[in-house]
């Protein structure tokens, strides 16, 4: 079926002609479709945004980082074997060793935290500070998590070998404590301990509204552990010398705990170490089931807005028959008719499709503005979404078509 230009542009001239003729029956068709439409766009621009949300968060602590953790960050507790369970927890003896002999390793930071029944609790002469994080780690700390000083300074070694009683607080805590003064230099109560404030961390912005940075009270891992010596289990992060040189710095300290924890050539590794990349990777397949099952949910829009549209147009046929009959009758070809109802249903559909994209852009951009998550505009759902409206209409006017064309004109004349 060969067709020009001139049937092409015809048609669609007829098919708005006819859905401008039923403005309220057309507007119903197109709102099943846009419904559809904006939904795909609107979901996959909120994923966009959480996605890269969630990229921001992991991206702040450097693209160099590689945490080692007990268990893997994905385990399923419930379901460990045994031997699992037993494995021994990560210790500040393995810092030193990887430290010591991972040439392509340049800072550890063991950390160990500890919750005190009913919350942490920070006081300063008549202020208080409910539930700070308390933290023991290292003086390489500020340079494996890649964070700042807003004044004072970080313990040193020297903290950390003499188990000073000082601590670095984050900005909450200093805005809370010592709202119009400096923190440096006073004295503050954790838990019924006191130490010396000797350094502010510089406040650190979240998309996910963690303040953990913001409300930490972190102590030299000496301290920490003479005031909480029951607290044995810690997990450490290590941070490689250049992000190209990842692979070797993973080689290197599984080779060191294995080593280390004495773990047999043929058995697996009783620790876990967990790249950037691999957070990135388990957040996208988190993801990626996420567009899954939106897609299963506004496919059910998509087909009742098909099914719109087929109705219509068996409506439009039956209301039409006497007007097929004059155009067959006067030279009208199968294909001009099949053309001309395929058009129709295809305009009602890429209609709801293009106000469909444009709605559920915009909900997209206002709920990850008013969240604070990026803003993201998913061109490729995007042209997904109008791809689909369109291809709802033509197969919704298949049928319809091939009705009409097949009308006898000499009863489509005679029909009232």
């Amino acid at each position: 079926m060969i067709l020009s230009w001139v049937e092409v542009r015809n048609s669609i001239l007829l098919a708005l002609s006819a859905i401008g003729g039923n403005k309220l029956r057309s507007g119903l068709t197109i709102l099943g479709v846009m419904v559809g439409v904006s939904s795909v766009i609107g979901m996959a621009a909120i994923i966009d945004g959480l996605n890269g949300a969630m990229n921001e968060e992991i991206d702040s602590l450097g693209s160099n980082v590689i945490w080692i953790t007990k268990y893997d960050q994905s385990v399923d507790r419930s379901k460990l074997s045994d031997e699992d369970r037993n494995r021994p927890p990560i210790t500040e003896d393995e810092a030193r060793t990887i430290l010591a002999n991972c040439d392509y390793v340049e800072g550890v930071s063991p950390q160990n935290y500890y919750r005190k029944p009913g919350g942490n609790e920070a006081k300063f002469k008549n202020r208080r500070f409910n539930n700070p994080s308390l933290m023991g780690t290292w003086p390489d700390f500020m340079k494996v998590n890649n964070k700042s000083l807003k004044s004072g300074r970080f313990f040193s070694k020297t903290d950390e070998q003499l188990r000073a009683m000082t601590c670095v607080i984050g900005s909450d805590i200093k805005d809370i404590l010592f709202p119009e003064e400096t923190a440096i230099g006073k004295e503050i109560r954790v838990n019924g301990n006191k130490f010396a404030v000797i350094g502010v961390l510089e406040k650190v912005s979240s998309n996910f509204g963690n303040d953990q940075i913001n409300g930490l009270i972190a102590l030299p891992l000496s301290t920490f552990s003479k005031i909480h010596p029951w607290e044995k289990e810690l997990f450490l992060i290590a941070r490689s010398v250049s992000y190209n040189l990842m692979d070797e710095a993973v080689d290197e300290i599984t080779g060191v705990l294995r080593n280390f924890r004495e773990v047999p050539f043929n058995k697996k590794d009783n620790f876990a170490l967990s790249t950037q990349d691999q957070f990135k990777d388990f957040i996208g397949g988190i993801t990626d089931t996420i567009y899954l099952v939106m897609l299963v949910i506004t496919s059910v829009g998509l087909m009742v807005g098909g099914i719109g549209v087929m109705n219509i147009m068996l409506v439009s046929v039956t209301e039409r028959t006497r007007e097929i009959g004059i155009r067959k009758a006067i030279g009208a070809k199968r294909s001009n008719i099949i053309l001309q109802f395929l058009t129709e249903a295809m305009t009602l559909s890429a209609t709801g499709g293009i106000i469909g994209v444009v709605f559920g852009v915009s909900i997209g951009l206002l709920i990850n503005g008013l969240i604070g998550w990026p803003l993201a505009l998913p061109i490729f759902w995007i042209i997904i979404g109008f791809l689909v409206s369109v291809s709802v209409g033509l197969v919704s006017g298949v049928y319809p078509a091939i009705k009409a064309s097949r009308l006898d004109p000499i009863e489509a004349l005679r029909y009232e």
